[in-house]
């Protein structure tokens, strides 16, 4: 039999074991397990890191099961990968193996007055003062500024950092030092892609950065040795897959993009999950944005290759937005019956929902951005909601389209997706109406596994998958062509980016007058000692 590649996709709302054929990059089994979110206090968003785990485990036993099912031996798994939601940040106990706190997530709010007053302090009040180095602005949505809430708010993690007992991670160094032993010798890594998400590392000099360490006052003892996309990390010591190698690494946006086999200069992807993600490959040179999209590292596929880059426009709150109409406010019972609804209405009929429940990320970067939902009648009813809300998703695309067309002077002529909600029909043909541009979908839509099982079987040393461009897959897609004028997907634009402003400069932290805690003491303690802004320079 063919070599067998699996791949944990550690996702915002689920995790996911997967299978895939080495050869054919077929998918051979599967199995899906949600995870929880808590909400303790508005605008914040956690998850359990011991469920997580729990999930990973769940799944792999599950799928080992189904494969069993299907005479395929398990044997025959020579790598696994390992994909995960990006920035969501992670302190753990390194001798009892127990985390000091619950996982905060990417979409997570709580550090608003924290970023706020690190922008005020910069020269110019500039959000982008850290770019130079990180391609990133100051923000909620990265990990350094969450590590510091929890070096300032919590006591267990404070006292193991004084006793060097902290780790720290984001989901991928916590999911593989679990599998590689845990407090018995449990590998502590993170890869290129993941640590560009930090606002830590250095993406020139491809390292932990001790100037920007120094800014946040973060110490680098706890902080995960950086390896590249695609290398032998440790080895399995528990579940069933127990001394298979762990030898791929992505965060998830960069994984979909190698699944996608987004190889080359210029091209891109979009994937629709939790948040909705557009990346372009820039090739060897990392480009700065002028129009709010961050430069990433898109992947380094092996020890001694180069470091690929990436134009990145990021959007909080796609499938989400699903979920709130379902667990919030009851408009639907399942995720898939926002199509029904919205195929129904045929329109929004003038309602224009701008979901930005944690602010607004790409191309604006305004954490005080809250939800919005305007042009309701007396004729609104949910089905014209749930059209809204998918068209939402769509303009918020075309939006970080349009900058990434600007930063990159060539226009994208066609849209690459991939993610859960591509499966709504309703959706792709909404998204090729709104861009006025032609979308493709692969038939098999786990781009975002597959790229990490790529990465983990081109691995030196297991070798099973060949990433030359001969050799790689076809695969087969769906393509959605507009059909409507473009000049009404023009009207129609040109009202969402009025409600935008109308989002705008909602919330801010200043005045202390909630009831709720929230204000100016969100962050609990002000820090020690204020840090330095580093010099501006030059980019290198």
């Amino acid at each position: 039999m063919d070599p067998l590649v699996a791949a944990i996709d550690q996702g915002t709302s689920s995790t996911r074991f997967l299978v895939f054929n080495a050869k054919t990059a077929e998918l051979l089994s599967h199995h899906q397990v949600e995870v929880n979110q808590s909400y303790p206090k508005e605008g914040w968003v956690e998850e359990d890191p011991k469920e997580i785990m729990q999930s990973v485990y769940e799944c792999i036993e599950r799928t080992c099961e189904k494969l069993h099912q299907l005479n395929i031996d398990i044997s025959n798994i020579k790598a696994v990968g390992v994909t995960n939601q990006r920035e969501t940040t992670l302190v753990w106990d390194k001798e009892t193996g127990e985390p000091l706190y619950n996982a905060i997530v990417w979409l997570d709010l709580r550090t608003q007055s924290t970023v706020e007053r690190l922008i005020n302090k910069t020269p110019g009040q500039n959000k982008n003062h850290l770019k130079h180095k990180t391609g990133l602005p100051i923000s909620t949505y990265f990990s350094a500024v969450k590590l510091r809430w929890l070096l300032d708010n919590v006591e267990e993690v404070r006292q193991a950092v004084l006793s060097e007992r902290a780790m720290f991670g984001t989901v991928d160094s916590w999911i593989i030092w679990c599998l590689t032993g845990g407090r018995n010798g449990g590998v502590h890594c993170t890869d290129v892609t993941n640590a560009s998400r930090t606002m830590l590392f250095n993406i020139h000099t491809m390292d932990w950065d001790p100037e920007l360490c120094r800014y946040f006052d973060v110490p680098m003892e706890i902080l995960p040795k950086v390896r590249s996309s695609s290398e032998i990390y440790g080895w399995m010591k528990s579940s069933s897959l127990t001394g298979i190698p762990i030898s791929g690494c992505l965060g998830d946006q960069s994984a979909a993009l190698v699944g996608q086999m987004c190889f080359k200069e210029g091209q891109a992807k979009n994937t629709y999950g939790t948040g909705c993600f557009l990346l372009r490959n820039t090739g060897t040179k990392p480009v700065m944005s002028d129009h709010g999209l961050l430069t990433t590292v898109a992947y380094k596929m092996g020890k001694e290759e180069p470091v690929c880059y990436a134009l990145e426009g990021s959007v909080a709150i796609a499938g989400a937005v699903v979920r709130w109409l379902k667990d919030n406010m009851g408009i639907v019972q399942s995720s898939s019956e926002i199509e029904t609804l919205a195929a129904a209405a045929g329109s929004s009929y003038g309602c224009y929902f701008v979901p930005a429940f944690s602010g607004l990320y790409a191309p604006y970067w305004e954490p005080s951005a809250r939800g919005i939902i305007c042009g309701l009648t007396q004729f609104t009813n949910r089905n014209h909601l749930a059209f809204a809300a998918l068209e939402a998703v769509c303009f918020q695309t075309r939006e970080i389209l349009e900058a990434m067309n600007q930063d990159s002077g060539i226009p994208l002529t066609m849209l690459q997706v991939d993610g859960g909600m591509t499966s709504n029909r309703l959706l792709m043909q909404l998204q090729a109406d709104i861009l006025c541009m032609s979308v493709v979908r692969p038939t098999m839509s786990e781009t975002t596994a597959l790229g990490a099982a790529m990465a983990a079987g081109a691995a030196e040393g297991v070798e099973v998958w060949n990433l030359s461009p001969d050799h790689l897959p076809h695969v087969t897609s769906e393509k959605y062509i507009p059909q409507i004028n473009c000049d009404e997907s023009e009207f129609r634009f040109a009202r969402w980016k009025k409600a935008v402003q109308r989002a705008m400069n909602w919330e801010t932290i200043e005045p202390c007058c909630s009831s709720n805690g929230l204000g100016k003491k969100m962050n609990g303690a002000p820090w020690g000692v204020p840090p330095t802004p580093p010099p501006i320079r030059a980019d290198p």
